[in-house]
């Protein structure tokens, strides 16, 4: 049900860590709810862990949600310079018993004059709290479970339950929509509101994200940084594309589609509060879809970050622009990640060609007439016309003459140039940007090692 004053969602993430791909999911839905009704999205810093907040960790939530396209339209405020609305709000539980001084061993105090040294506990009712989550629906919790919980340190700060329902009502918040982990927090954030006379938003707590064990995505075992996602090259357009369907589907089922069309089918009620299993290689196939749908001048530009002299095995000097836009065109369709390209051009900058011992031993040492092939190709490349379609025919012959189909005749070839048995169309780039002399070095030092 849409407020008469529209929606007003928060994203409210904390700059402890780099933000990460529950943390972005987490932007996105609160994103698409606000665009999908017409309301507002407020961007709320954490930061009232001094001892964890970090300024560059800050700069980088807005440099990720630019990254995603992630706008908002209110903010950012910091928690952090709140502290006195929320030392105002917990003298008004204390001064209306909802609340009570203690000491270290946990003793309530008489008074209710904060200080130095002292803590705040919210005094808890006897009774039942019920969240109406527009996601998993009724939630019951018994407060007996809840006990009198911390909403004032002895250091003289708040507590996040209780920064964070301040600010919710005060920022006249409709609806708090964030991860399913944070919905053991939200009966005592509902009981601090109600203390305080203000109404808590509405609740929506999005299913956990997990991996191929069916696991919670954890920092510390997953890659989960949203920072290595975009340095190996996703585009931002598949991250969105892909994140948005963690939880939620499109009722026509049509996945891969343009974000306008998300934010017209995005239904708050239409997520799924069973856990989301964050599939790598789902999220490379639809990079992949939008990697191809990139035009020529468009792929060069996103390509360039990843061809950078700290990404790539070649010495800089070696490095030709022009190969580069030779060559994309022939390798965008196996391009999964824009990272991928430095695989399929490695061997043209490098002195010599990184060697995947695997495809050696396949294509080389066990492949049929190998030795034979590496040599009536040496002798074949020697004299014949420098262009592609005559390399490739030479090449061919040597294969037939030795009982060899033309797969597994330019097979060793391969390997002996590139380093790999898998990679771009061979002859092409090969005549184009290796002299001919390189290339029959190539293959004398396939022989030798053989």
């Amino acid at each position: 049900m849409i407020p008469a004053d529209g929606v007003r969602v928060r994203f409210a993430p904390s700059p402890t860590g780099y933000l990460h791909v529950g943390s972005a999911r987490t932007a996105l839905f609160n994103w698409l709810f606000a665009r999908s009704t017409g309301g507002t999205m407020v961007l709320r810093i954490e930061d009232t862990d001094e001892n964890r907040n970090r300024p560059e960790l800050t700069q980088a939530i807005f440099e990720y949600l630019e990254w995603l396209g992630i706008g908002y339209d209110e903010g950012p405020h910091y928690q952090s310079e709140r502290r006195e609305r929320h030392r105002r709000a917990v003298q008004q539980l204390l001064d209306s018993g909802r609340a009570y001084l203690c000491d270290r061993d946990d003793n309530e105090l008489p008074g209710t004059q904060m200080a130095e040294g002292r803590a705040v506990r919210f005094r808890t009712p006897a009774g039942t709290t019920v969240v109406n989550d527009v996601i998993r629906g009724e939630v019951s919790f018994d407060h007996a479970q809840l006990g009198d919980f911390v909403i004032w340190r002895f250091d003289g700060s708040p507590t996040f339950v209780l920064a964070n329902a301040v600010d919710d009502t005060d920022m006249a918040i409709t609806h708090a929509i964030r991860g399913e982990d944070l919905l053991s927090s939200t009966p005592r954030a509902v009981l601090v509101a109600e203390a305080l006379g203000r109404p808590p938003p509405v609740y929506a707590h999005l299913p956990l994200l997990v991996n191929e064990q069916r696991k919670k995505l954890s920092k510390r075992r997953d890659d989960v940084s949203l920072e290595s996602y975009r340095r190996s090259g996703f585009l931002a357009p598949a991250m969105v594309n892909y994140l948005a369907l963690l939880g939620w589907g499109p009722r026509d089922g049509v996945e891969i589609r343009p974000l306008v069309e998300i934010v017209e089918q995005f239904r708050l009620e239409d997520v799924n509060k069973a856990p989301a299993f964050f599939d790598r290689t789902k999220l490379e196939h639809f990079n992949g879809v939008y990697i191809r749908a990139l035009d020529p001048e468009e792929l060069l530009a996103a390509l360039g970050p990843h061809l950078a002299p700290d990404r790539v095995p070649w010495p800089p000097e070696r490095y030709r622009p022009e190969v580069i836009a030779s060559v994309a065109p022939l390798v965008q369709e196996k391009l999964r990640t824009l990272s991928d390209m430095v695989r399929q051009v490695d061997w043209l900058f490098c002195v010599d060609p990184p060697l995947d011992e695997q495809s050696w031993d396949k294509a080389v040492v066990r492949g049929r007439a190998a030795v034979a092939i590496l040599e009536g190709s040496m002798a074949a490349l020697a004299g014949c016309s420098w262009d592609p379609d005559t390399v490739r025919d030479a090449v061919f012959a040597v294969g037939e003459a030795n009982g060899v189909n033309r797969s597994k005749a330019q097979a060793p070839v391969r390997v002996a140039v590139t380093g790999r048995s898998v990679g771009p169309p061979l002859f092409e780039p090969m005549v184009r940007h290796l002299s001919r002399e390189e290339v029959l070095r190539r293959l004398r030092a396939a022989l030798s090692k053989l």
